[in-house]
């Protein structure tokens, strides 16, 4: 079958009829007319067209030994550097079509997928451990453009390393009871982004202090599957005018509460269980990491140009760029790209051949990445703001251009270099950007993309190698002693 377009990827979701709830209510009828959903799904669909169009369908594409139909290359198990960079310019264009503002692109997925399937023979042979159903789902995956929602976390009851679940019910979802079917999953996982908008849903025990072994699992289901209930947040699409929220009517991923009623997870679904040392080996020593850090930073980098671009639309509106402040302000943010630019070109240039055979780029320039990024982005979008400064605040609506007012609006909202509707109009994205419910979502949630970030601190700082360092200050002080 290979890759589909936007109109067989809303088709498909609509006749899954996921449960999903918003608002107290189960959502009824196609979710893609739903006005919370609305957005994102045809942004998604647009993105499964920008891979069908021949202008750019042999860098969003390659074809298998033998296979006439196209996949993405998104599922690209790369052997070469060459891959690398072919993976890369594949993600920059879906990336640049979004602004880098969808955290949740279909790509980010299906680089999980490939990562789990190229270090699935480090499961082989060990207890409870199912290798062959990873690279199952991966091919059929591939096979048909599936698309992927993933949820690591635990809720939040106690966040004390030592804690022990005590309850009747389970709250973290848990195996209670292994049949002849399979698994069978009672409780809630977090974080599921885009939850109920996919066709699968991933969930893997990710490592922590603690595992008690009915929590050391990997599966993956269909998203339809009975007992799964998708409970959402409020959305942060305020209406689908373009002009009043120009990102977050086109890029609200939503996010939601994964919850399981005694749901059967089929044996050929389940990638391990009961086994606590994979559950807590398997994501660090395969090539999640390295594959998924390279993934998020060639987008994180496409979103702070979009960023630098915003931010200079408002300098040359508001006629500013005279000011060294201001040249100072836009220099953090162009040091913010390059740096990221650098450490992704690093990364693919110290890429080497892992224990499976496949090129992983280089963890640490990525590392160094993730670390950055908690404070960087949230600075950089502070820098919007104080060069919008009140002009942030006093944002009329395009129905107010629409009416008997609008020759106030043209008189006293007028820039330098712009008519009032266009000040408005590029002052809304800015705002949208950094201030409102979906700015400020995205701020949050670059912060704490890869988790803690003092975590995140203490990972690279274990993880580097500085002994060549230590040993060369060691020789430069005993430099005397030795002559």
């Amino acid at each position: 079958m290979g890759i589909i377009n936007g109109k067989e990827f809303i088709d498909r979701l609509n006749k899954l009829e996921n449960e999903v709830w918003y608002d107290g209510e189960k959502i009824a009828g196609h979710i893609s007319d739903h006005p919370a959903f609305k957005g994102i799904i045809r942004t998604k669909s647009s993105l499964y067209d920008l891979q069908t169009k021949d202008e750019v369908m042999n860098e969003m594409t390659y074809c298998l030994p033998g296979e006439h139909d196209p996949i993405g290359l998104s599922y690209l198990q790369p052997k070469t550097k060459s891959d690398l960079r072919k993976r890369r310019n594949m993600i920059e264009h879906w990336a640049r079509h979004t602004h880098g503002m969808m955290g949740r692109s279909p790509d980010y997925m299906n680089t999980v997928m490939m990562s789990f399937a190229s270090s699935a023979e480090l499961l082989r042979g060990k207890e409870n451990c199912f290798p062959e159903h990873i690279l199952d789902v991966y091919k059929q995956a591939a096979k048909h453009d599936l698309s992927f929602t993933h949820t690591f976390i635990t809720p939040q009851v106690n966040r004390s390393q030592s804690y022990l679940e005590i309850s009747e019910k389970p709250i973290s979802a848990k195996v209670i009871d292994r049949t002849e079917k399979g698994l069978i999953i009672q409780g809630a996982r977090l974080l599921a982004t885009q939850g109920g908008l996919t066709d699968e849903i991933l969930v893997f025990s990710a490592p922590k202090f603690f595992f008690e072994t009915d929590e050391a699992y990997a599966f993956s289901i269909p998203s339809n599957t009975k007992g799964l209930k998708f409970i959402t947040r409020e959305s942060f699409v305020v209406s689908e005018s373009a002009f009043n929220h120009p990102l977050s009517s086109r890029y609200e991923e939503m996010d939601s509460i994964v919850v399981f009623d005694h749901v059967l997870v089929p044996w050929d679904r389940v990638f391990f269980y009961d086994n606590v040392e994979a559950a807590k080996d398997f994501m660090t020593k395969s090539s999640f990491h390295a594959f998924t850090f390279h993934q998020v930073a060639i987008r994180q980098m496409i979103k702070i140009e979009f960023l630098l671009g915003v931010a200079q639309l408002l300098v040359e509106t508001i006629n500013v760029s005279e000011y060294q402040h201001i040249q100072e302000k836009l220099s953090e943010i162009i040091v913010g790209v390059e740096t990221i630019k650098a450490l992704i070109d690093k990364s693919e240039n110290d890429a080497q051949l892992d224990e499976c055979g496949y090129m992983r780029p280089s963890l640490i320039p990525l590392q160094v990445v993730s670390t950055v990024i908690s404070t960087l982005y949230p600075r950089l979008t502070e820098i919007i703001q104080l060069i919008g400064a009140s002009g942030m605040v006093t944002l009329p609506t395009e129905n107010a251009f629409n009416s008997e007012i609008r020759e106030d609006l043209d008189q006293y909202l007028q820039a330098n270099n712009a008519n009032a509707e266009e000040r408005v109009r590029i002052f809304r994205l800015a705002w949208d950007l950094t201030m409102s419910s979906f700015g400020t979502r995205q701020t949050h949630y670059e912060r704490y993309f890869f988790g803690d970030p003092i975590r995140i601190s203490s990972r690279l700082y274990t993880s580097y190698p500085m002994q060549q360092q230590v040993n060369m200050i060691k020789k430069f002080l005993y430099a005397d002693a030795e002559d």
